[in-house]
């Protein structure tokens, strides 16, 4: 009976059955973990004020918020020097984040929960974002102008919120000059060295070419100094209004507006307020730079240098193994080569990472990407425009680290193409050019959509040979900007999984870099899934408009 039942082949599909469940189950808890702690980061967490009594210590005063709370055992914390009544004992340990950074040394602390007391929930405590040294936490004291108080106590709110709305204005035109308007000044004026050097090195340097560069030139430096007179003026009118607010120990300390990124009091807050405030974190994150080494404010350009190195390794690796899948599977002659090629093509896929990386640095940035400078952009030498690690150089390693996938993937494709479909549009008077064309491909673009999907879901992901070739913690340029030729592929790019790396393992503050890994991690997968969703939509159109080609 046994026996027969094994026969049936029915253990082997509730196998494959319970192993699919548990990969699906394994990977929905995986997701779920990350999303809960990167995303609950962003909802405005109360602000405690309580007295801690620590060991061997005098008492005082701890405003802040509870990040995070473990389990400790008392011998644990007796081997720490923290003396404790039981040592069997389970204590709960909190993570207090204090803010004020430059004030008491550090964001985070940990204390003892059984060493709280009196503890309340003011709602008087406010939670400043700030562009330098993280949060800052206190009680409201005064609005100043110019080091004169204009406004205290209830009044303070009121003009505090007036002259912050006034701050914000100014800090984003102050931007819009920096990072847009002198930005493309810089680059104009770069260009025309660059011209200058050019006709230079080919003798054609004369005087009427010379002189329209030097006007030119002369031009775009008056309106630099004109942007730059107009920045330090916003500048100066932003540093005028500062406030002064009282923090844990009593200190009160005084901060620029300018300085300030956005002011809540999350004690008092409703539910539509603090949804309105998280929906307004959560779009700052995916569409600010980072601040404060990446610990602070947002990651578009990390999103913006994934998608973009991802579609152009999607470019650069389609063509290439759809060819070389054709070629092995249509024309060559099947023999031992062929065979060697396909056992290399398969080792291929297995190779580390990092050795493409290698192999990108050495291939593509030195040799090809020297040759490129030293034929096109001799001008520029001895300063590499091609010859360094950049965003075309990344693309085209990816593309070569996927290649395998994408010619296995589309040569299975060709090849559960029926024989009988190529007979039959070769009887018919076509040549085998136009029945690989006009009906082989199409039957196996899905399968070639198939290989595309799995590209891009392991190059997505990679960083070991992006940090080789063009990878950087902080870039200060977009690839893409309103600069012929808009698109810079020479240039360095941030990605999200670097992002991740640095973040995690390179931040000068742990504690407060934590929860953007895990923010950072889900935002990665859903660029992922998108991506792979798209090229899956397009696959089953595909499969669904040539369905008839296969019967």
């Amino acid at each position: 009976m046994i026996r027969d039942w094994f026969r049936s082949g029915r253990p082997w599909i509730w196998l494959n059955a319970a192993a699919v469940s548990a990969s699906v189950i394994a990977v929905v808890a995986l997701i779920l973990l990350i999303a809960f702690h990167g995303l609950t980061h962003f909802w405005p967490a109360q602000v405690i004020e309580a007295e801690y009594n620590p060991p061997n210590e005098e008492p005082y005063r701890l405003i802040g918020t509870i990040t995070d709370s473990e389990q400790i055992a008392g011998i644990r914390l007796q081997d720490k020097g923290v003396p404790v009544e039981d040592t069997e004992e389970l204590y709960t340990r909190y993570t207090v984040k204090t803010g004020n950074r430059q004030a008491l040394g550090m964001d985070f602390r940990p204390v003892l929960a059984h060493r709280l007391s009196d503890i309340s929930t003011p709602e008087d405590l406010m939670v400043l974002e700030r562009r330098e040294w993280g949060d800052f936490i206190g009680r409201l004291k005064t609005v100043r102008e110019e080091g004169e108080v204009v406004a205290e106590g209830e009044e303070a709110r009121a003009a505090l919120e007036e002259r912050l709305e006034r701050a914000r204005e100014l800090a984003e035109r102050s931007e819009e000059i920096e990072s847009s308007r002198m930005e493309d000044i810089n680059y104009q004026l770069d260009q025309l060295r660059l011209d200058r050097r050019g006709l230079e090195l080919r003798g054609e340097a004369t005087e009427e070419a010379l002189t329209a560069i030097r006007e030119e030139r002369e031009t775009l430096e008056a309106e630099f100094a004109d942007l730059r007179d107009e920045l330090n003026r916003l500048k100066e009118r932003a540093r005028r209004d500062s406030l002064t607010a009282e923090i844990m120990d009593g200190q009160v300390v005084e901060v620029p507006l300018a300085n300030v990124v956005r002011l809540h009091y999350p004690n008092e807050m409703g539910w539509t307020d603090a949804a309105s405030h998280y929906l307004t974190m959560l779009w700052d994150f995916v569409s600010e730079q980072p601040r404060e080494a990446n610990t602070e404010g947002g990651i578009f350009p990390a999103i913006f240098g994934t998608v973009v190195m991802v579609l152009l390794m999607s470019v650069f690796v389609t063509p290439f193994g759809i060819i070389a899948a054709i070629y092995i599977r249509e024309y060559a002659r099947q023999g031992p080569v062929i065979r060697t090629i396909r056992i290399a093509v398969n080792n291929l896929a297995g190779v580390p990472s990092i050795v493409y990386g290698v192999f990108g640095l050495g291939f593509f940035v030195y040799m090809i990407g020297g040759t490129i400078d030293q034929v096109f952009y001799p001008e520029a030498l001895p300063s590499p425009t091609f010859g360094t690690p950049g965003l075309l150089w990344a693309s085209l390693t990816l593309a070569l680290l996927t290649l395998p996938v994408v010619i296995v993937a589309t040569e299975e494709g060709l090849a559960r193409v029926p024989r009988s479909v190529r007979e039959g549009s070769l009887a018919l008077g076509a040549t085998k050019a136009e029945t690989l064309w006009r009906t082989v491909l199409p039957m196996a673009s899905p399968a070639m959509m198939t290989g595309l999907i799995l590209a891009v879901a392991r190059a997505a992901g990679e960083v070991a040979p992006l940090m080789l070739v063009g990878v950087v913690k902080l870039a200060p340029s977009l690839p893409l900007d309103g600069n012929f030729p808009y698109l810079h592929l020479e240039r360095k790019f941030m990605h999200l999984g670097f992002h991740i790396y640095d973040v995690g393992f390179q931040s000068p503050n742990v504690e407060a870099a934590r929860p953007l890994v895990y923010a950072t991690a889900l935002l990665l997968v859903l660029i992922i899934v998108a991506l792979n969703l798209v090229a899956i939509s397009i696959r089953n159109r595909l499969r669904e408009k040539y369905r008839n080609l296969e019967s």
